[in-house]
């Protein structure tokens, strides 16, 4: 028999979405799935871009240039511009299929095979996959869920880069623990590389997803960032259009765009209608990004407490993005959650999670954690909750193991 490479046998499965099999056994058998386990926003997307597509009708759906629209970039500059007050170019702009197209281009273009970058874990499953794909080592640095996910210090950062360290790679808010860096924090990772001469890639994806009155700072605002930061940002999250695949890699620096221009050429063009209906979400006033911080403010109050009033469950409050990664009294998630869809429910109704082991390079570490996303109403997710500890309280007395 023919083997596959033994790059594609050392990826491991998304931990979003390899539990999806049973979900939709689940789901086959009649029972209801409460989806906790990814980042898709129940929020309708927003009319604007649904009537742009109605007024649209090219007669061929064709390329647009390999970089995007003229038309997608300046409206990306114009709102990056009067929303963030980051003044900005569309030149400074490469369109790509989502933000994980954003970070291949990244990843490609800032390293070279056997490469490191420094990593924060928990970190987001897709960089460790984009890792083995590209040939580029994770270096991880550990933040802890007992010191609320916090950044470790300039030392610590400073003492774990290697001769081959080429970058730091910041989630800011973090997928998937929702810490959220401020700006003192950002500052400091900015001064290593610097000193260092790396580069700062920062997937800023949910920026627009920061509570408690806390102020986003981008890595784009630091001192000389023209010459090492490079921006990693998607329509996705902010206008629940996941399904659009528009996004973009930012840079002042013209070399590095030039680069990854290149790959861009390489896999043609993005999406032609995520970024003519793109152009019109760019547009909303600033009304579109209140609501949404509001909303999913409120969201993380209701599960944070929800989530505390169970018995041997530990959540840090966390200040972004819409996720919550809570340790459970269980000694293996990947277990629990497959037993979740698999052997369990509440009036017909059961919970996914994400497995925290998932977002750690070595999959030992992580076996108690979940990363939940809030993306649900309220009432799913009180609902959410109460199922959660129901199961909780039976597989601690019955430890029933997964077959």
């Amino acid at each position: 028999m023919v083997a596959i490479s033994q790059r594609a046998q050392r990826v491991p499965p998304s931990p979003i979405r390899k539990l999806v099999p049973y979900a939709n056994a689940a789901k086959a058998s009649g029972k209801k799935v409460l989806h906790l386990n990814i980042g898709q926003p129940d929020l309708p997307t927003p009319a604007s871009f649904w009537e742009v597509l109605q007024k649209n009708h090219p007669l061929v759906l064709d390329y647009t240039e390999s970089g995007g629209t003229q038309a997608f970039r300046e409206a990306y500059a114009r709102f990056y511009t009067e929303i963030y007050g980051i003044p900005l170019e569309p030149t400074h702009f490469l369109t790509t299929t989502g933000g994980s197209e954003a970070l291949l281009f990244a990843f490609l273009t800032l390293l070279d095979p056997g490469e490191e970058v420094l990593v924060i874990e928990p970190t987001y499953a897709n960089y460790i996959g984009l890792g083995e794909a590209t040939g580029i080592r994770l270096r991880p640095i550990q933040s802890h869920l007992e010191e609320g996910f916090a950044l470790p210090s300039p030392s610590a950062l400073e003492a774990a880069l290697t001769e081959r360290t080429r970058a730091i790679l910041l989630c800011n808010p973090s997928n998937p623990t929702g810490k959220l860096y401020s700006e003192a924090e950002v500052h400091q990772i900015g001064e290593i590389c610097r000193r260092h001469g790396l580069f700062l890639l920062s997937d800023e994806s949910y920026r627009d997803y920061c509570y408690d009155g806390e102020k986003f700072f981008s890595a784009l605002e630091l001192p000389e960032a023209e010459d090492f930061v490079v921006v990693v940002d998607t329509l996705s999250k902010r206008y629940s259009a996941c399904g659009a695949r528009v996004g973009a890699l930012i840079s002042r620096n013209t070399d590095v765009l030039n680069a990854a221009l290149k790959w861009a050429q390489a896999r043609l063009a993005p999406p032609t209608l995520g970024q003519i209906a793109g152009v019109a979400l760019l547009s909303l006033p600033k009304s579109h990004y209140d609501y949404v911080r509001q909303t999913f403010q409120k969201r993380r109050d209701v599960l944070l407490e929800g989530l505390r009033s169970i018995s041997g469950v530990v959540c840090p409050t966390v200040q972004g993005a819409f996720y919550l990664m809570p340790q459970l009294p269980v000694q293996d998630t990947d277990a629990f959650a497959q037993w979740l869809l698999e052997r369990f429910d509440v009036d017909g109704t059961t919970v996914m999670v994400a497995p925290g082991s998932g977002f750690f390079t070595d999959p030992s570490q992580g076996r108690t954690l979940v990363r939940i996303a809030y993306v649900l109403d309220v009432p799913h997710l009180e609902r959410a909750v109460e199922i959660l500890r129901a199961a909780l309280n039976i597989y601690a007395r019955e430890n029933i193991p997964i077959l």
